[in-house]
């Protein structure tokens, strides 16, 4: 009976156990397969690591002006690298650069089977490539061998050549040829280059604090560097470099702690490499490295033809260094202008500073594309919306006391006219041409803040895309702006409400000729033409903003050219603007101090900025054709303002009541008398009355104003008196 029932179990499990040993098998099989694979891969299929020495030299990449006879900036391969040796690096650049880059570099074999598995966790985690696991030997061996194509097989090849090099070299080799080697922005490739040009002394000279700030440059070299404007976070990078050094061991916590309370930005030295219009170049270059990778930039012998115009560059950084010299007396220290064709969003000049070299004014941050607000050059596009919702510029809209509710710090919201009056009513073209603020904030009320973002997001403004944060000071410049955003926003108006998106790469080719990229013109409607011919007129209206801004302001040509303008000065006269266009070109100037301080009393854009602008815009069309904007369509009764808007909002007859009193005993008194009386010794007192009944036929002297829904709990306030 037992050794029946042992037959039978070795009955059950034959087959099975016959299977196991077959897969088992069979996946020796192919493991012994996979080893045979990457061994020939290892010895026949890939170059000897002994090549490493032998790689082709990178080739240099040159930026141009549009026409290609200017050289702008060059992006040197080899030629711009000093090979050192061993004892020319220091330790502190060695232990930067691993708790930078490779935590684990002296003990693994070339590739971080530990580190692959952690950064395969945290991109798992984030849903994308959040972390890289490449060693230190494997990005020699890339920047060595191999292209930077993200592909299973680049990262398959790049591990064997990394393999390759760990036997054939010692790590101190290894990476010696890797601080030789990386770039560091700047056209400064290799540790002592980038020492040199940066801090103007000798690799083996650097300092804990400089060691960290140069391993935190080659992630980014654009981004990162010292020249543009992402120094904070240059300056975080640092701090956290300094502290994974600490937290490996790497220097003591006492010459840690020292170096993290050095300001390292004070060593940088300027910036003395061959550069034209260095504001503009980093700009370019931040935006192709984000789009093709630095590595490609910097070693594929690239020709980047700009859309920068030479002559408009060299004459707007002349005229904005004199204007902003001029400004100094105003308590202004800086300036920035940005010129865009309408006609094809090229931008034809970049001036982000009046010097880019001058410390003592933060001359290397670009204004132009950092944040400021714009006072009220963000008014046109509040009426814009309202013209999009049935206003006209014929609209009569009431300039009095308005108490508009509390607004975010819990007060209530009564904002004044720059020049203290209230005008009672005039139309929007006079509102908007005067720059008066009630006026613009009621605009912007009835055209929704909502729908106002949304029209300058459509023209090409790229922030405010927080809604919740902005409320109806909005409009008098209460949201952050750039200043190339701006103006490519205005061209829209200038180009008859077609954008062209502003763009500064007109072609690329390689080394052999060929193209890489071409710039594509693809115009499209934002906004309907005769809206934007609308706001062309009302900016272009000399005499309607006469009364504010008189006659012979600069915001208009001595040649008598048609120019559409807007000034913008922000509280305590922190910022100052005047952007403005032809057909044919549109410009904006940024005048004020980069940090943020105010200028003197009395510094509006109309006196800061304007004549900056002017002078510009004068030289630039000098030799120009005379282009003029095109009259808009006025409305017809079937267009009629007195509709009700989108919102809710109509125009409403409002009568006008005039009462004068004597100043001295507070009477009342007639008209006739009035007119009798000395004016100085006549309070001339007027009150609005909305004619609520439809079947009341309006009284003469009653006009039709733009207001609120008559369920709308500001229509009440419209018409507030003191």
């Amino acid at each position: 009976m037992k050794k029946k029932t042992i037959k039978k179990n070795k009955s059950r499990f034959h087959y099975p156990k016959q299977v196991v040993l077959g897969v088992i098998d069979a996946g020796l099989v192919m493991l012994i397969a996979g080893i045979c694979f990457v061994a020939w891969i290892y010895y026949s299929a890939t170059p000897a690591a002994s090549q490493l020495a032998e790689r082709k030299i990178s080739e240099t990449s040159v930026l141009y002006d549009r026409s290609g006879e200017y050289a702008l900036y060059k992006l040197y391969g080899e030629e711009n690298r000093k090979i050192v040796s061993h004892s020319e690096i220091p330790d502190v650049v060695r232990n930067a650069t691993i708790a930078t880059e490779d935590a684990n570099f002296y003990r693994h074999i070339g590739v971080d089977p530990l580190a692959i598995l952690r950064a395969i966790k945290i991109n798992f985690q984030n849903n994308g490539v959040r972390q890289g696991a490449s060693t230190i030997t494997q990005q020699l061996a890339r920047s060595a061998f191999l292209t930077s194509e993200r592909t299973m097989k680049r990262k398959f090849l790049e591990a064997v050549f990394a393999l390759k090099i760990e036997r054939h070299y010692s790590k101190d080799d290894i990476l010696d040829q890797y601080l030789n080697q990386v770039p560091y922005g700047s056209n400064a490739y290799g540790i002592e280059t980038a020492s040199r040009t940066y801090f103007d002394k000798a690799a083996k000279d650097l300092t804990l604090d400089e060691a960290a700030f140069l391993a935190a440059l080659p992630k980014a070299p654009s981004y990162y560097s010292p020249y543009s404007t992402h120094r904070g976070e240059l300056a975080y990078r640092q701090k956290k470099i300094l502290e994974r050094i600490s937290e490996l061991e790497l220097a003591s916590q006492e010459d840690v702690t020292n170096a993290l309370a050095v300001d390292t930005f004070s060593k940088v030295k300027p910036l003395v490499s061959p550069i034209i219009a260095p504001h503009f170049v980093f700009f370019v270059l931040e935006q192709l490295e984000k789009k093709y990778g630095k590595e490609f930039l910097q070693t594929g012998g690239l020709k980047i033809y700009t859309t920068l115009d030479y002559e408009l560059q060299k004459m707007g950084e002349d005229v904005v260094a004199r204007g902003a010299e001029k400004n100094i007396a105003r308590g202004a220290t800086n300036a920035a202008l940005v010129a865009v064709n309408p006609k094809d969003g090229e931008i034809l000049a970049m001036i982000g500073s009046k010097d880019f070299y001058n410390k003592a004014i933060d001359g290397e941050v670009n204004i132009a594309t950092t944040l400021q607000q714009p006072g009220s050059s963000f008014k046109p596009f509040a009426y814009a919306t309202a013209f999009e919702k049935g206003y006209q510029p014929e609209t009569k809209i009431l300039d009095a006391p308005t108490n508009f509710g509390p607004d975010g710090s819990g007060r209530n919201y009564v904002p004044r006219n720059y020049d203290g009056k209230f005008h009672g009513l005039l139309s929007m073209r006079e509102a908007l041409a005067q720059s008066l603020n009630i006026p613009a904030i009621k605009t912007l009320y009835l055209a929704g803040i909502d729908s106002t973002i949304e029209l300058a997001h459509r023209l090409g403004i790229t922030t405010l895309n927080d809604r919740n944060r902005y409320g109806l000071s909005l409009v008098i410049g209460g949201g952050d702006v750039k200043l190339v955003d701006m103006v490519s926003a205005f061209s829209v108006f200038a180009n008859d409400g077609v954008r062209n998106p502003s763009h500064s790469v007109i072609k690329i080719v390689d080394s052999k000729e060929k193209t890489i990229e071409q710039a594509e013109y693809n115009p499209i409607r934002v906004l309907d033409v005769q809206i934007a011919r609308k706001i062309d007129s009302i900016l272009s209206d000399n005499k309607a903003r006469t009364p504010i801004f008189g006659p012979r302001s600069p915001l208009i040509l001595a040649d008598g050219r048609p120019v559409a303008a807007k000034t913008g000065t922000t509280q305590e006269f922190r910022d100052a603007w005047t952007v403005g266009f032809t057909p044919q070109i549109a410009v904006g100037v940024w005048a004020g101090n980069n940090d943020n301080r105010p200028m003197k009393a009395g510094s509006d854009g109309v006196f800061v900025a304007a004549p900056i602008w002017n002078e510009f815009m004068t030289k630039a069309l000098a030799n120009q054709p005379r282009e003029t904007f095109i009259a808009y369509d006025t409305y017809q009764q079937n267009n009629d303002p007195t509709k009700i808007a989108e919102n809710g909002s109509s125009s409403q007859d409002v009568r006008m009541k005039i009462t004068y009193y004597n100043n001295k005993t507070g009477k009342k008194i007639s008209e006739e008398r009035a007119k009798k009386t000395d004016p100085k010794k006549v309070d001339k007192r007027v009150e609005y009355i909305i004619v609520n009944d439809p079947s009341i036929i309006p009284p003469k002297n009653s006009v039709s104003v733009a207001m609120p829904s008559p369920t709308d709990p500001m229509y009440k306030n419209w018409t507030m008196q003191p």
